[in-house]
């Protein structure tokens, strides 16, 4: 059985070479003048790569979005830097964002640029989690930038993340 991503993928490249096909018979069964064909077809090849980076977010890659403000830690995968090789690091955090102190039902990955303090914060947080104990992660803006933030690049913004545990349920007396 074909897995539900992959089928939509399928049929999504279908719908590309078939939009190609149709573009080529209009390029060949018309009068119309070379300008105007070619900027069909570039315009057919942008809408290809457009589309290849927005299927990205979708097909489970991880995010470069900005972490929510809050959200549940699921887990974390930490690839380490090797400056020998130009190999800047990252690291993947699995999480369920949380709306109106709820989970959301999708979990998301993001990558997140390797940072030994965070490494740190999030591999405690695991362990906690691994004893049963739900971490409950929150992020706010790094202190101590200097200089104007509208300045700055969006992918510039720092964030802090902490975690704490989710307290545990109580359950009703008898």
């Amino acid at each position: 059985m074909i897995p539900a991503v992959s089928s939509q993928l399928l049929l999504l490249v279908l719908v590309y070479a078939l939009l190609a096909f149709l573009l080529l018979c209009l390029c060949l069964a018309t009068r119309w003048p070379w300008a105007v064909k070619g900027a069909m077809v570039l315009l057919v090849s942008g809408f290809y790569v457009f589309g290849h980076h927005t299927l990205q977010g979708i097909a489970g890659w991880p995010s470069d979005d900005a972490l929510p403000q809050r959200f549940m830690l699921l887990s974390a995968v930490f690839d380490e830097p090797s400056p020998g090789r130009g190999h800047k690091g990252a690291i993947y955090i699995w999480i369920n964002p949380m709306k109106d102190n709820a989970p959301l039902e999708m979990p998301r990955v993001f990558r997140l640029p390797y940072e030994k303090d965070l490494h740190r914060i999030l591999g405690d947080g695991i362990k906690k989690a691994r004893e049963g104990n739900t971490q409950m992660g929150s992020t706010e803006p790094k202190r101590g930038q200097g200089g104007l933030a509208w300045l700055l690049p969006a992918s510039n913004d720092k964030v802090e993340i902490k975690l704490t545990d989710l307290p545990r349920a109580q359950l009703p007396e008898k």
